[in-house]
């Protein structure tokens, strides 16, 4: 296995647990179908899903995919069965199944693919033909009128059976017409029909021949045949799609053919794969790579480009090679054994080994025309190619250039030489230390790499100058006049000339590694880099360098490259698993993207998995957990699978998985597209995203309605909540009214309790002093009117308000008694607005104390002039305003008049206006004015305030 490079072989390591493999299979969509004696697997790339649950018998002989999704499984014995949407059904669950019934343990069967049916009929004497389509069987006798007879193909177009007789004839049998027709063969009677494809009759012979026939109209005409050497014997006859010929062999291995069966010209050499393996199958997929199924090993995969170099490899040996050269006629290989090859362009390719119990690499190679010098680690060749004969130096090699006529430069762990092969000695040393490469840049100087540093060298004086330090160079080459190229150990590539460092490219440009093993020129600006990691191309811009990356995914052989050497259009690689060859040209058509797409096997959303994507997938779920199970069949990529995936919906932003189960978790109710790309080696993506739209539908409780029936029910629940707060404030607000109403009503009643003592101790006041000045008349009509306002206060005092009108009548009364008392020292008047309606109501006795107070602070102190008191009922809006207005002398600030011996009744009558305020909402303003501030006038005007609101409430 080892000897193919980049064969794989997938095992129970990788998941496959199985013991034996039968048939390979590929469906529509790329999938490999694997029947073993542990049910079937698919695999992707990346896993092998095991298919047993659901099988009668685990021993699947054969499997066919069909177009529509379903795959027929066919057991050993008549178990059959068929996948649907990740389920099987098998004779018990889909009785339609046992309409099939055979003798034998495995019935030949024909897939159409364009018509997505399939054709079962038994090997030995069939008796009847079945068709599968749609999930249905429809059987079909035949009466062929034969007794001993085997069938090997059926033909889909014609509806024709094709039978082999004995001895040795093939009949064609219509199963719609029951005709037969006898076709006219020249074959051994004991040759055996195995299969026929496009008209191509192959027929086997002892185990040891096989023979081709072409059908005719009428007959079977003999194309060639082949017959095996010993001790290869036939296991097993395949046909791929494209008409190749595959033979399994009893001895192992499996033989091919390289040359369409219909092709009449002589059988050329078959490749032998896999000389140690039993093969029971073998699979040209979609992309042409190969795939084997074995008895006990697993199963084997080798890409397309792999296959290619491997068949069209022109040596033998594809061991691990360590050295590369070529000259104008042939490549010489060196390995990391005493041995190496040579590749002639035109005489093909010969092997040799220099000291076969020796396992010492080879370091570098140089060659002419002529000579070729094979450079190891503890020794060298030189060999004459025209004869092959080498003969050893003692000398260990760890590089080797040209450096004139018939010299070479000789770097080694013990000095640097030249070294001349026609004379086949050191003709002089250049120095005496160890160094690792060496190039020339003038007839006398060379640059020399040591281990960590780069030197110049002086040839004549020997002498040497540190020129560039710490680079660590394995391989200097020349690109152009004063323009050098060195690949390092750590540092990438350098570009420099015999003075300074012009360019350093390392990973950062995007070399795939920065330890450098040589480099090889293609031209003047391209170059190649071999690595550890692969092989790179790059080519000098005059910004950044452009960089083509090439590993095994690309048919390399291996990742770990010595070296190249180009030739024209093909590029020679040197790897650890063998020589690869490539047209330079095919290389650099590389294919920017993955010509494929991601396929979404299925969808899990709250448990539930979804086969059938075509459908809706919208549903109510508990759990918002979404996963997409997911494969990328780029089987070259050879499971470095990743995926680049989005949801939006979701979020605008691309993450990449490395898994193929890609896990959503706890999404919110709403509607999502997936979209993902396809990963494959190096990151390359597929060309286009597979998409898939999806509905998380919300719970009940997670939907609009209910969102706005639970805010209305909590919004009724808080209106409640408050209204019940603010009812119980306003209750304990009322309550708390309620006693201040009575505490008001209470001191309102207090309040005119000392109203009426203050006004008749007023008036007697006045009638004692009429009696001390002996004026008994006076005192009669006095005594007459205070009669009259004893009983106006008494009746008044009783209620809360008063009529304007009951109020000046009230005042007159009043006005007349004091300007009696004073002996006509002022005049009065009180004037009513026609806006006023005399029975809108004030409060009662409001207005008296303020008359009274005017008269008695105001008029009585008046020497030079009468007093004038006058009360104004106006109505300005929004406003009713009453008036008192007297010319006295005024007070020296407004605060005077509240004094306390002389304004009991003005503080009564504030009290009794905050009163009101209090117990009946009333808005009533007081204001007082000194006239005398204003320079004009002599007096003090009094004025009250009632809103219209107030006043109507009081009517």
């Amino acid at each position: 296995m080892s000897q193919i490079p980049g064969l794989i072989n997938y095992n129970e390591e990788n998941g496959l647990y199985c013991s034996y493999n039968y048939t390979l299979s590929q469906d529509k969509n790329g999938f490999i179908w694997i029947g073993s004696d542990n049910g079937f697997f698919r695999f992707d790339g990346v896993e092998f899903k095991n298919y047993s649950k659901g099988l009668k018998n685990i021993e699947i002989l054969g499997l066919t995919p069909l177009s529509n999704g379903e795959v027929f499984i066919i057991p050993f014995l008549n178990d059959f069965a068929y996948l649907k949407n990740g389920v099987i059904h098998n004779t018990n669950t889909d009785p339609e199944l046992n309409k099939m019934q055979f003798p034998s343990v495995f019935p030949i069967f024909f897939n159409d693919k364009k018509r997505d049916e399939i054709m079962f009929f038994a090997h030995d004497n069939p008796k009847n033909i079945y068709r599968y389509k749609d999930r249905k069987i429809k059987t079909t006798s035949l009466d062929t009128g034969l007794k001993v007879y085997k069938g090997f193909h059926y033909d889909f177009d014609s509806h024709t059976l094709f039978l082999q007789s004995m001895p040795g004839k093939i009949i064609s049998y219509n199963i719609l017409t029951k005709k037969k027709k006898d076709f006219k063969i020249d074959a051994n009677k004991d040759e055996c029909a195995i299969v026929m494809k496009n008209n191509i009759l192959i027929t086997t012979l002892n185990g040891k021949k096989i023979s081709f026939y072409y059908r005719a109209s009428g007959s079977f005409k003999k194309l060639k045949s082949i017959t095996l050497k010993d001790p290869d014997t036939i296991y097993g006859i395949y046909v791929d799609d494209y008409d190749r010929l595959w033979v399994s062999l009893l001895n192992g291995g499996i033989l091919y053919f390289d040359q369409a069966i219909s092709d009449s010209s002589p059988m050329k050499k078959p490749y032998h794969f896999l000389k140690e393996y039993l093969i029971n199958g073998v699979l040209v997929d979609k992309d042409k790579n190969i795939w084997f199924s074995s008895k006990n090993d697993g199963i084997f995969f080798l890409s397309q480009k792999f296959f290619t170099s491997y068949i069209n490899f022109p040596i033998n040996n594809n061991s691990y090679i360590t050295a590369i050269a070529s000259n104008s006629n042939s490549i010489l290989l060196g390995y990391n054994s005493s041995n190496g090859a040579s590749y002639s362009f035109s005489k093909g390719s010969r092997e040799f080994s220099f000291n076969s119990s020796k396992k010492i690499e080879h370091r570098a190679i140089y060659a002419n025309n002529d000579i070729a010098i094979f450079g190891q680690n503890q020794e060298a060749f030189q060999m004459n190619l025209s004869n092959f004969k080498a003969v050893p130096l003692k000398i260990g090699f760890k590089n080797v250039v040209s450096y004139g006529n018939n010299e070479v430069l000789i770097s080694s762990h013990s000095g640097l030489f030249s070294y001349n092969y026609k004379d086949r000695k050191i003709s002089d040393t250049l120095l005496n230390e160890r160094n690792y490469t060496a190039l020339p840049y003038t007839p006398d100087s060379l640059f020399v790499g040591y281990l960590k540093d780069l030197y110049k060298l002086n040839t004549k004086t020997k002498q040497k100058k540190l020129f560039l330090k710490d680079y660590y160079f394995t391989d200097l080459k020349k690109l152009k006049e004063n323009l050098y190229l060195g690949a390092t150990n750590l540092h990438g590539i350098i570009l420099f000339n015999n003075h300074k460092v012009l360019q350093q490219i390392t990973s950062k440009n995007g070399l795939i590694s920065n330890q450098i093993k040589k480099t090889d020129i293609e031209n003047d600006h391209v170059f190649w880099a071999s690595s550890n990691a692969g092989l790179m191309r790059v080519e000098l811009k005059k910004n950044e360098p452009k960089i083509s990356i090439f590993t095994r995914i690309d048919g390399l052989p291996s990742d770990k490259v010595a070296g190249c050497v180009i030739r024209g259009d093909t590029l020679y690689a040197a790897t650890s698993k063998g020589l690869g060859i490539f047209s330079i040209k095919n290389m650099m058509i590389q294919q920017k993207y993955i010509n494929k797409k991601v396929i979404i096997n299925s969808v899990i959303i709250g448990g539930k998995e979804y086969f059938n994507l075509r459908q809706k997938i919208s549903d109510i779920f508990p759990n918002n957990d979404v996963i997409f199970k997911l494969s990328f069949l780029d089987y070259a990529s050879q499971g470095k699978i990743s995926y680049k995936y989005k949801v939006e919906g979701l979020s605008k932003s691309w993450q990449i998985s490395n898994s193929s189960k890609i896990i959503l978790n706890s999404l919110p109710p709403g509607k999502y597209i997936f979209k993902v790309y396809g990963l494959g080696y190096n990151g390359k993506r597929s060309y286009i995203y597979t998409e898939l739209p999806f509905e998380i539908k919300p719970q009940f409780w997670q939907t609009l309605w209910f969102t706005i029936f639970v805010i209305i029910l909590i919004i009724a629940v808080l209106v409640v909540i408050v209204n019940a707060y603010i009812q119980k404030l306003r209750n304990k607000k009322l309550k708390n009214i309620l006693y201040e109403k009575k505490i008001a009503e209470l001191e309102l009643q207090a309040i005119k309790a000392q109203i009426n003592p203050h006004f008749i101790y007023n008036c007697l006041n006045s009638i004692q002093f009429l009696l001390y000045k002996k004026d008994y008349e006076e005192t009669e009509n006095y005594l007459n009117i205070f009669s009259q306002m004893i009983r106006k206060t008494l009746q008044y005092s009783e209620h809360a308000f008063m009529s304007i009108n009951e109020e000046v009548e009230y005042l007159s009364i009043y006005l007349n008694m004091e300007k009696l008392r004073l002996k006509e020292q002022f005049d009065y008047k009180i004037i009513v607005s026609e806006e006023i309606d005399p029975g809108w109501h004030i409060p009662s006795l409001l207005v008296q104390p303020f008359v009274e107070n005017a008269i008695k602070h105001g008029i009585s102190g008046l020497k030079n002039r009468k007093g004038s008191i006058e009360v104004t009922f106006n109505y300005k809006h929004p406003a009713l305003c009453i008036t008192i207005k007297d010319n006295g002398t005024g007070f020296p600030d407004k605060y005077e008049l509240t004094g306390k011996e002389n304004s009991f009744g003005v503080k009564l009558s504030q009290k009794r206006i905050d009163t009101f305020k209090q117990l009946f909402n009333t808005n009533i303003i007081l204001e007082i004015n000194n006239l005398s501030e204003k320079k004009q006038t002599q007096g003090t005007e009094i004025k009250l305030y009632i809103t219209p609101y107030e006043n109507q409430i009081t009517s």
